[in-house]
């Protein structure tokens, strides 16, 4: 795809043909237009392979789609408009994007970000014992979930793993999450623990799995999805050259309802296009605090009058939290040489 950049005339004449096409998918049926497509209609972004999408049209069969070049990078969970071919049957090309809700990037490997899923409703982060749950990379996921305006979940998995002392523990260590608002659900595949708790957490949204490779991510999705291989099966038919989806996020549908996208790719979130106030946003317990210190300019380091610092000492906030927050405060103002901090 091309990376041109585009005037605003451009733009806003690109907005309205796709205005268009959204109003016109809604209507009455027109006929095929002048290179051979059918009717415009709406679906849903199952996959992303790339050069070509598949899509879910409303009656659950599946297409091979093309997209236009001007409807940017698309995503599973992406509503759209679409058109099928009148030359083959299962293909279609896909002529406009319908207004997300909610969208999750992260960079490629030219650092620029690249759509992962959209439209969700709520990111789930799973931990285990093993390997060693890191709070700072937690922070960082919740800080990102947040960004995008979506709804945070915790599951420590494996919990079969851990005798009684562990286990309190380690839910000691997680229990600064639960009081600021975070649920956190305990599960294990090989106990069928928690598995149906986890189920009705999911039923009726778009969720997304998250966490470190060996943390069991991988099982809860079989355990949560039984026919999963089916619908892999169904998915490469319908690429049409035998392609699997276990290297590319795909959405499935849950048999209680919901979404689940399953993206093997994403374990963490880099937040360099995260803004100071959206930083905040993770970190709900300082927010009363912020803005409130003697100095505009407070780095919350000692210096005196800081509403953190006193917040703290009050035991009102968490130090290893306040360490993270911190920490990734540094590492975003790094990136933005000039631009004053927030208190």
């Amino acid at each position: 795809m091309t990376n041109r950049r585009l005037t605003q005339r451009q733009r806003a004449r690109i907005q309205r043909q796709q205005d268009h096409r959204r109003e016109r998918a809604g209507g009455p049926t027109p006929a095929p237009d002048e290179v051979g497509l059918g009717p415009e209609r709406t679906g849903l972004v199952i996959a992303n392979y790339g050069v070509a999408l598949i899509i879910e049209d409303d009656e659950g069969d599946l297409y091979r789609c093309a997209v236009r070049q001007n409807l940017g990078r698309l995503a599973c969970g992406d509503r759209v408009v679409w058109q099928p071919s009148g030359a083959e049957e299962g293909v279609g090309v896909v002529v406009a994007l319908i207004e997300r809700r909610s969208l999750l990037t992260r960079p490629d490997y030219r650092g620029q970000l690249r759509p992962v899923a959209a439209n969700l409703d709520e990111v789930a982060v799973v931990l285990a014992p093993e390997p060693e749950p890191s709070e700072y990379l937690l922070d960082r996921y919740l800080v990102a979930i947040a960004a995008i305006g979506v709804q945070g979940l915790l599951v420590l998995n494996k919990v079969d793993l851990l005798d009684a002392a562990a286990r309190a523990a380690l839910l000691e260590r997680l229990e600064p999450y639960r009081q600021i608002g975070y649920p956190l659900l305990l599960a294990s595949n090989r106990a069928e623990q928690g598995l149906d708790e986890l189920r009705a957490w999911l039923g009726g949204r778009v969720s997304l799995l998250v966490g470190q490779s060996g943390v069991g991510k991988s099982s809860l999705v079989q355990a949560l999805l039984p026919e999963r291989e089916i619908r892999i099966q169904a998915i490469s038919q319908a690429t049409g050259h035998g392609a699997h989806t276990t290297t590319t996020s795909t959405l499935y549908h849950l048999p209680g309802g919901g979404d689940l996208i399953d993206t093997p790719g994403v374990r963490s979130f880099e937040l360099g296009e995260i803004i100071p106030d959206a930083l905040d946003r993770g970190f709900p317990e300082l927010t009363p605090h912020l803005g409130r210190c003697r100095f505009s300019d407070c780095r919350h380091q000692g210096e005196p009058g800081c509403a953190l610092a006193a917040a703290l000492a009050r035991g009102e906030i968490v130090p290893r939290r306040l360490d993270s927050y911190l920490r990734l405060r540094a590492e975003l103002m790094a990136t933005r040489p000039g631009r004053p901090a927030s208190s």
